[in-house]
């Protein structure tokens, strides 16, 4: 008896990696085969540390303006979605990833949240809104025994960026900058399009053709041809 192939598919891969190459993409999810770890730099990943230390439990009236009454509540935890059929596919998938914070407004909704040092290009942020759509959906939506909640009403980016370097002396200095608020308009049918293609990608029988710009592929090719 054939199995109906089930995918993990990973919240974080939804930007950069499937927008720079479907190859990698393919490789990573259907062989198992992904990149070198990379991770973003250490300072990016202090300053994300302590904003999400700094706003547990926080009011939104004091971080922010534009969002609603509410507290943050949660942070950093794993969700998992029920596996997703796709009509007219016999492979299925599922999501399962962290994400990074999630505010409980008063009237009992839910905002899924990522914070980001230093704003967001403009022609990037439909990559950042299919993860938050991807947590949204794992959260409203959640396998059996996984961590869900709901409804999820706002998605959004909370940015800080950095403006001022000031020395406070004795050895001690800190930065300084603003927060803005960057809402995502929640937008399911494009959420589901957008898994419809991965699907296509996914069922191929061989890896697609690699990016032009993809420098791993190109790596990989060139050691190929040449032995090392």
């Amino acid at each position: 008896m054939m199995t109906t192939p089930t995918h993990k598919l990973s919240p974080s891969d939804f930007a950069f990696l499937w927008q720079e190459c479907k190859r990698c993409f393919y490789l990573k999810v259907v062989r198992g085969f992904g990149r070198p770890r990379s991770g973003m730099p250490g300072i990016f990943s202090v300053i994300d540390s302590r904003m999400k230390d700094c706003f547990q439990g926080e009011r939104t009236e004091n971080i922010v303006e534009g969002l609603p009454p509410g507290q943050v509540a949660f942070g950093e935890k794993w969700v998992q979605s029920q596996p997703i059929a796709i009509p007219g596919s016999d492979h299925t998938v599922y999501i399962r990833g962290k994400f990074d914070t999630i505010i409980r407004f008063d009237d009992d909704t839910y905002a899924v949240v990522d914070f980001k040092t230093t704003a967001p290009k403009k022609t990037s942020i439909f990559m950042y809104a299919r993860q938050l759509h991807a947590y949204a959906y794992a959260l409203e939506n959640p396998a059996p025994d996984k961590f869900g909640l709901g409804p999820v009403t706002k998605l959004g980016l909370l940015c800080y960026q950095p403006e001022e370097f000031a020395n406070l002396g004795s050895g001690k200095a800190s930065l300084k900058g603003a927060l803005t608020w960057w809402e995502i308009k929640r937008d399911d049918a494009t959420f589901m399009k957008f898994l419809r293609d991965i699907h296509k990608v996914l069922e191929l029988p061989e890896p697609p053709e690699p990016s032009e710009r993809c420098t791993f592929c190109k790596y990989r090719d060139a050691s190929r041809e040449t032995g090392y």
